[in-house]
């Protein structure tokens, strides 16, 4: 079973916010496909079902962006899934709004959501979509940056962004995530 991460934090205020794109890429990729992510288990909102195919698991950890650690590593214990079989999709300050890269491994470069997972599951090496949402003015506060909602003028940016999230993880489906980043890293 392929499992995929979304990173972001539970509630209603955090919904539209740049640090829950993880969030969205699930929401979207549960709509294309009929499934349900509702199901309240290790620390998350899960949803099974198939994709390409494939048996699917999309989660959303609701432990917070910081404790999002907790979550894959209580999904990996309970169903004894692998690693490799893992992706995980997150906000990238460092890549340019409307843009996604896509890596096998590396550090957590301050995302403190990929540090827990890191420190939680002993390893820098699982599959990652980083969502661009870019960096913001110089001078202003990184917290509160990643915390507020996308302005109306990335709305198609964003839009298209969480489209190429999908269409990647899609592909990741039937397709060695090396093929996948060829592809989509462009």
């Amino acid at each position: 079973m392929k499992w995929i991460v979304g990173l972001g934090n539970p509630g209603t205020s955090y919904q539209k916010t740049r640090h829950n794109v993880g969030f969205m890429a699930i929401d979207e990729l549960a709509r294309r496909h009929n499934i349900a992510v509702t199901q309240n288990k290790c620390k998350a909102l899960i949803g099974e079902g198939h994709v390409n195919g494939k048996k699917v698991a999309l989660i959303k950890p609701m432990t917070y962006m910081n404790l999002s650690g907790e979550s894959v590593r209580a999904f990996m214990d309970y169903y004894k899934v692998n690693l490799e079989d893992l992706i995980v999709v997150y906000d990238d300050l460092d890549t340019e709004i409307g843009r996604i890269r896509l890596r096998y491994q590396g550090s957590a470069g301050g995302h403190n959501g990929i540090k827990s997972i890191i420190q939680h599951t002993g390893t820098q090496i699982f599959n990652r979509v980083r969502m661009g949402i870019s960096r913001p003015p110089a001078g202003f506060n990184i917290a509160d940056y990643v915390l507020n909602n996308f302005p109306k003028a990335e709305a198609a940016p964003l839009e298209d962004m969480i489209g190429a999230t999908c269409d990647a993880l899609e592909f990741a489906m039937q397709h060695p995530f090396e093929t996948t980043m060829a592809k989509f890293n462009g």
